[in-house]
């Protein structure tokens, strides 16, 4: 199992409310087979509108941990929308808050999206956009985002919580431990065991 408990990186501050998952990944982009190459359009439009879009700047291009606004990933539920952050570096998302199943998604992805106070963001934003290079930590065991002498409480559902810190976030790794235990199920289902109608 891959257990997440911290998450450190460089960041990323994205510090506006409301942004919407077609404008983390234009909707023109969900046509793909595999989830492949949607980083590099994560921010799409947004990016070609403002020259100046974090994503944009070189300076943050190694960032891992995204500074966000309130109610981050709203609109519809796409999973294209983390997977193209994810693809972009993406490793860790502090927000006011967050749409629904956006933050399932990102769980279900090994994504930790924890939620912070408005005033700790933007303190936490301003630190990056004065030095880049500064590592912040998301500390999903603590529950507690760090960087430097900055630290700050975050919040996050306790079975999202239990998920990243036991693995069990990875369901393809929890049905693939489990094959016995599901053999055995399948065996008791009639259809599935040439069960015949009279």
């Amino acid at each position: 199992m891959n257990e997440i408990k911290q998450v450190t990186g460089r960041g990323v501050p994205l510090l506006l409310d409301d942004i919407d998952t077609d404008r983390i990944i234009p909707a023109r982009f969900l046509r793909c087979v595999t989830f492949d190459g949607l980083g590099e359009h994560a921010f799409e439009d947004d990016r070609q509108q403002d020259p100046n879009h974090p994503f944009n700047n070189e300076k943050y291009r190694s960032g891992s941990v995204l500074v966000a606004g309130r109610n981050f990933g709203c609109g519809s539920s796409r999973e294209h929308a983390p997977q193209s952050l994810i693809r972009w570096g993406i490793k860790a998302i502090i927000a006011e808050s967050f749409a629904e199943i956006f933050f399932g998604n990102c769980t279900a992805l090994g994504t930790p999206a924890v939620c912070a106070d408005r005033s700790d963001l933007e303190k936490l934003a301003e630190l990056i956009e004065e030095d880049p290079s500064r590592e912040i930590t998301v500390d999903v065991e603590s529950k507690k985002v760090t960087s430097g002498d900055f630290e700050c409480d975050i919040t996050i559902l306790d079975s999202a919580r239990n998920a990243l810190l036991s693995g069990q976030w990875d369901f393809m790794n929890l049905l693939l431990q489990n094959e016995d235990a599901i053999k055995e199920t399948a065996q008791k289902i009639p259809y599935l065991n040439h069960f015949a109608t009279q």
